[in-house]
């Protein structure tokens, strides 16, 4: 996923890149996708506010 993005990012820096599922829900996978620069995760309602609380998480410890 990491290589992907940064070779999509290089030929276009407006593309947005996400993952939607559960995994987006997942505290762990979401500061991945932090890391890596993805630029949305989606996830079932019940678990946002986890997600939510996740990135902030991951933009604070960046």
């Amino acid at each position: 996923m990491e290589l992907t993005v940064k070779n999509a990012k290089s030929v276009n820096k407006e593309i947005e890149v996400a993952i939607c599922g559960e995994q987006g829900g997942d505290p762990k996978s979401v500061e991945f996708c932090h890391k890596i620069g993805l630029d949305y995760v989606s996830c079932s309602p019940y678990r946002v506010p986890i997600a939510i609380l996740a990135a902030a998480q991951a933009k604070l410890s960046a």
